[in-house]
Parts: structure tokens; sequence; C-alpha cells
């Protein structure tokens, strides 16, 4: 018998907000505390979960994306080469959890080496490794481990041993508590002879009140077999609360960079540490420089946006007083640098041209020396020094799945290594159209649209939307198993490049943060239409997907266009703009969004919050919620309080929560959670656009 849909009483409430009364019925389901609440929550799972169950694909579905996902090709990422030793992360599917390895070279996937495989130390797959770090010598690696997707992660240290089993790597008795957490990060780099490491540390104890626990990092040294309530103090005591901190250390260990950002809205100082043990400030948060990296020739390379908003990089040298020496390499151009790597004596650049990724190589004084040949509509995620000048880098498109090549300078040729990725499932049929909407303002959004060959576009195909729009984050080309499922249904799939992410600078970013947000959701709705207007699909069949900062775009936008969408998937999202940086990790979000304590921001965060939004009578889109109870980034009770508010609207479709308790923001989701949420996703989609 299908439960019916839990019922709640609202609780009048109004806040004044710059003599702006707001009306907020279900704050009470803020507080996880209160009994009623998780009770609450588990009637909400078991309606859902009813409802899932029920749909007439779900099992099918199920069966498919297990067969698709659990193909057992690997995937390596977040490489480090050190010492002739390769680092790796890899993915192997149907382990729950990616694992650490070493390999003597990525053309010997033969040679890998277990280091440490959280598979091992929790079965149901919680235990996840949120970054490693290996020590110069690489005798040891610090490992940030956490459970259950919080992301809140205590540093072990375990030594590296080459040619044994996995069991032969043992961990040191070294544990520093939580150095990772889910809101600031954190980060590690060894000293010049491995016998400790400097770290971020989070308050502890009594130390701050409570309510700061989150906040306040700082930087510390930890050595090798002492106590931890014995580490030393280094930097920081002067930082913001929202201070974000991530260090580096030079190849030689000797100097060590940190980069600390102000919150997440783009803003970064950075401080040096040489050889004679003192901090120096190397830039401020005016400079605009967003990133600093050693190079091999003693100097460090910057990325800078100040009157570059595409990117300029600059070079320093490590003993110069201040960023007032430093000279432009690389200046800007039409392309938007994404990342920079200098090798021995080459530098490779990695830009975004609106969404796909190139990569242009200069000497080290910015000479050109022409562009690394990638595939057409290729992504690049990663840059890492190889051998002398040579590079390797991870590319894929939304039909070649993930693979490491190497450009060699020499032969000036790029050629695929060992660490490929093969797939269960063929995209060779993917028609990839890239195409612009026009936005309210006037300003071109790319759409990137995906179809089986030979699809009639008569408007009658139904159609999935995906976008994300800020925190100058870019959609680049993916390769995703998923969009098999999809096609093999006669789905049209669309990622848009709305403003607010990075795709054409930071002015494109800017255009969709802070008070230009709106911005964002018009690019979204322009995106949509366009669909419609180009006959690719009609509102009675258009879905629309995103996650975080997406789900807050998912909410704005079926309150503002309920009429515009049949169904909505929305992951992890914000929907009380005006309550947001009360919340921890929503504290780091105010330099984005902004705050209410502000007269013109509060306006507009009010003006397109989408849970004071809701109207009582509005016939709304299917909508999906999903949330992790273990979030550290986006606290689950938003996604309560607009499933609360929507139910009690009167809109006659579904509003669905489905919360997992072994998850979080999604990073550290075993594969089997995965999954089964893939498969609720698309089995919700597929009935309430008319899929058989």
């Amino acid at each position: 018998m299908q439960p019916a849909c839990p019922q709640l009483p609202r609780s009048l409430l109004q806040g004044v907000y710059h003599a702006v009364k707001v009306v907020d019925n279900y704050r009470w389901l803020e507080n996880f505390n209160d009994p009623a609440v998780p009770e609450w929550s588990d009637a909400q799972n078991r309606y859902a979960r009813a409802d899932l169950d029920r749909l007439p694909m779900r099992a099918a579905l199920y069966e498919r994306l297990n067969e698709l996902r659990s193909y057992p090709s690997p995937r390596y990422f977040a490489l480090e080469y050190l010492r002739n030793v390769l680092f790796a992360i890899k993915r192997q599917p149907p382990k729950e959890q990616p694992f650490l390895v070493t390999l003597r070279s990525p053309d010997d996937a033969g040679s890998e080496h277990v280091v440490l495989d959280p598979n091992q130390l929790d079965a149901k797959g919680t235990a996840a490794i949120d970054f490693y770090v290996p020590s110069a010598d690489d005798k040891y690696v610090a490992m940030s481990l956490s459970h259950g997707g919080s992301e809140s992660g205590d540093v072990h240290v375990y030594e590296v041993v080459s040619g044994k089993s996995p069991q032969d790597g043992r961990g040191l008795q070294d544990v520093v508590p939580r150095v990772n957490g889910g809101t600031a990060g954190g980060s590690v780099a060894w000293n010049s002879d491995s016998t400790g490491f400097y770290y971020t540390r989070y308050p502890r104890g009594s130390e701050r009140p409570k309510v700061d626990l989150d906040f306040y990092q700082q930087v510390y040294f930890h050595r090798l077999g002492s106590r931890t309530e014995d580490d030393t103090y280094s930097l920081g005591k002067d930082f913001p609360r929202i201070a974000e901190i991530s260090l580096k250390a030079s190849d030689d260990g000797r100097s060590i960079l940190a980069t600390m950002a102000n919150g997440d809205g783009g803003e970064f100082s950075h401080y040096l540490l040489g050889p004679n043990g003192e901090w120096r400030q190397i830039t401020r948060l005016a400079d605009e420089v967003s990133r600093a990296v050693f190079g091999q020739d003693g100097r460090i390379y910057l990325l800078s946006r100040q009157n570059a908003p595409r990117g300029k990089i600059l070079r320093l040298a490590a003993d110069n007083g201040g960023l007032a020496g430093a000279q432009i390499v690389v200046p800007e151009s039409k392309a938007v640098i994404q990342d920079f790597l200098p090798a021995a004596t080459r530098l490779y650049v990695a830009d975004l041209v609106g969404g796909p990724s190139q990569i242009r190589i200069f000497d080290l004084s910015g000479r050109p020396l022409g562009m690394a040949p990638l595939k057409e509509v290729s992504s690049v995620s990663e840059l890492v020094r190889h051998k002398g000048d040579q590079l390797l880098f991870e590319s894929q498109t939304y039909v070649d799945p993930s693979a490491w090549y190497r450009f060699d300078p020499a032969s000036k040729k790029v050629v695929r290594t060992a660490l490929y990725q093969t797939a269960a499932a063929d995209l060779s049929d993917a028609e990839v159209m890239r195409e612009f909407a026009t936005s309210k303002d006037g300003t071109k959004v790319p759409v990137t649209i995906m179809y089986r060959k030979g699809t009639r576009l008569d408007g009658s195909n139904p159609a999935i939307l995906y976008a994300y729009g800020g925190f100058n984050v870019s959609e680049t080309p993916f390769f995703s198993v998923r969009l098999r499922a999809l096609l093999d249904h006669g789905i049209v799939y669309s990622v848009a490049n709305l403003r607010g992410g990075g795709e054409y600078g930071e002015q494109w970013h800017r255009a969709g943060n802070l008070t230009h947000k709106q911005n964002v959701f018009d690019d979204f709705a322009a995106a949509a239409r366009h669909l419609i207007e180009r006959k690719y699909t009609n509102p009675r069949k258009l879905g629309i997907e995103g996650g975080s900062n997406g789900g807050l775009l998912m909410g704005a936008a079926l309150t503002q266009h309920p009429d515009l969408f049949r169904a909505v998937v929305s992951h992890v999202g914000i929907y009380d703009m005006l309550r947001l940086e009360l919340q921890p990790n929503g504290a780091f979000n105010v330099t984005e969004y902004g705050t209410v304590k502000e007269a013109d921001q509060f306006r507009a965060l009010h003006a397109y919050s989408p849970y004071h939004h809701v109207t009582d009578g509005t016939q709304y889109p299917a909508v999906l919620f999903l949330t992790g109870a273990n979030d550290p980034r986006v606290d689950p009770a938003n996604s309560r309080k607009m499933t609360a508010r929507l139910q009690a609207s009167g809109t006659k479709r579904p509003v669905l929560l489905r919360t997992s308790s072994t998850t979080g923001h999604g990073i550290g989701t075993a594969l089997s959670e995965q999954i089964a949420q893939e498969a609720d996703v698309l089995a919700f989609l597929f009935n309430q656009l008319g899929v058989k």
C-alpha cells in the first residue's frame, strides 16, 4: 500500500530583514535534534521509496546502470610524479571506493603497487580517501581518510614499501585529527627531510566557541613520532574566519606555498615559507592572483586576473620582495587560462574556449611554441609534470572515456599511456552539437546538445537539461555511460554553460554572482526555450537536473518558470538563501552569493530565494529532491524545508525527498549507492517525460 504523503503543520514565523517581513513556516525542520524532524524525514523517505519502487522502469534501469557502471575498467586520477615513482588514485569497479597506488611508469599498469585500499578498512564502502601527499623521498604518504561522505578526515601516515603486497605498507602511529573538513577542506605539505609536515588545523576542544569549530583554519607543523598535542603553530592567526588554506611544497621541500582563499567567491592571497623558516606574503586579495606554483627553475609562477579577466601568467623570483617584481610571461588572450604547469624548460597552459579545452606551449620566457594536438571538443582536467619536459594530462570527450596522455616536446606528439578507461558502452552513435541560446539581456549562452544519430527533431522528444552556473566552475566535456541509457530511450541531453561559471573568464563569473545571480537563472531559462524553439523537445517533455549550486538553480527555475518544465531533479541543493550563511559551509559562500546583512545583497537574495517564492495554488513540475544526511557543504535542512513548502502548495504532481543515510555532498559516495541514486533519478524522469 502506498504510504500517505507526510503532512506538516505550518508554524507561523516571521523574520525582519531591512524592514522587510519574511515568512518562514518550516524553520523548525532545521533542527535535526528535535525528534519530530528525523521522524518526518524518515516518513518522507518511505513515501519517496514507495513511489520510486513502483515505477515500471526502475528495476530494468537499475540492472542496466549496474551493468554499465560496474564494468571493471579502471580510471586513474590525482596523479603525482616524484623521483621516478608515479602515485595515482585508482577507481576500479566494482570496488566501492577508489584507492591509492604507485606505478613505475604510466606505460606500465602491471607495475602497480597498492599503498592503501579503503575498501579493506570498511566493507560497506563508506571509508574514502580525501587527499594524499607523498613525502619528497617517497618513503611516506600522508593521507586524509573520512567516512560516510562527511569529508571530515583525519590524516594518517603510511610507509610506502615498493614491490610488496598492500599489507606490507604499514600505517604509522601518527594520526592528526580533522585536517580535512567538510567546510574549508584541508591540506598537507612535507618538509625537506620527511621528518614532518605542515597541515591545516581547525580549532580543537575549547579553543573556540562551538559555532566556530569549523572555521579559523590555521597552519601547524607535525613532527613524525610526536603527539599531535605538541604540534606547533606556523601561520594563519590573522586570517579571516572563512579562510580556506591549501599547501604545496617545492620539489626539494625547502619552501612551502600557502594559498588562502577568502571563502568560495574567488579571492586569494599567497604566502611563502622560505628555507629561513619565515613566512612572507607575496600576494594580497586585491592582487587578483588565483594560483601560485613552484617552477623547477627556482621561480614562482602565478595566474593573475588583474586587468586580465581571462588570465595572464606572471613569473616571480622566490627571493623577490613581492609582486611588484613579477614579469608577465603569458599575456591575456581570447582563451581563458584554466591551469598551467612549468616544466624543466617548457611552460604548459591549459585553456578553456567556452567549455572545450586546448593546451598551449611556451618556453619559460613566454615564447610561444605551438599547441599540443587534442581531440575536438575535449576537456583537459589535470596537468602533471613527468620526466624532463614531458607532460602528462588527462582528457576525455562526450563520447571518448578518460585517458592519460603524454606530450613529448621533442617529437611534438601526444601518445596515450596505459592509464586509460574502456567502457561498457559505445557512444559513437551520439550526435554532439554546440549551439547558442540568447538570454534575456542578449547574452549568448553556449549549449551542448547530444542525441542519437537519426533522431527526428520534431519537438516531440523527451529531453534533459543540466547546468551549474556558479563559483567560477566550468562545465567541460565529460564521458558518462549514463548517456548510453539516455540515448537508448530517445532522450536529448543538454548541458548549458551559464554565467557564474568560468567558461569565458572572471567577467563571466562575476556576471552571475552576488547581486547579478539572476542572470544565471535567465540564462538557464533561455537554454530551455532554445531547446523548445529549435524543436528538440517541448515543455511537457523537458526535464531539468542540477546539484549543489545547481540545485539552487533548479529551485529558482521551477519557482520562476513552473510551466517551462515537466520534471525537476535537484541534488543536495540550496533553497533558503536568507538562512544559508548561518549554516557552517554557507558562511564560506557569502563571497559568492552575498549576505543578508547588506541591504542590496539581501534584496537580490530575497528576490530569487526558491523557498520564499513557492506560491500556493501553482501547479509545479514533478520534483525529486536528493540529499545526504552527512552533507557538510549544504545543510539537508534546505531540502527538507523546500519539500515541505512545495507539498503544502497544493501542486498536484509528486514532490519527493530522498535522503541517503550513508552519504554527504556526493564526495566519497560508495559505487553501489551511486548506482541506486541514478536508477531512481532516471526512473523518475523517464516516468514523468513519458519514456517507454
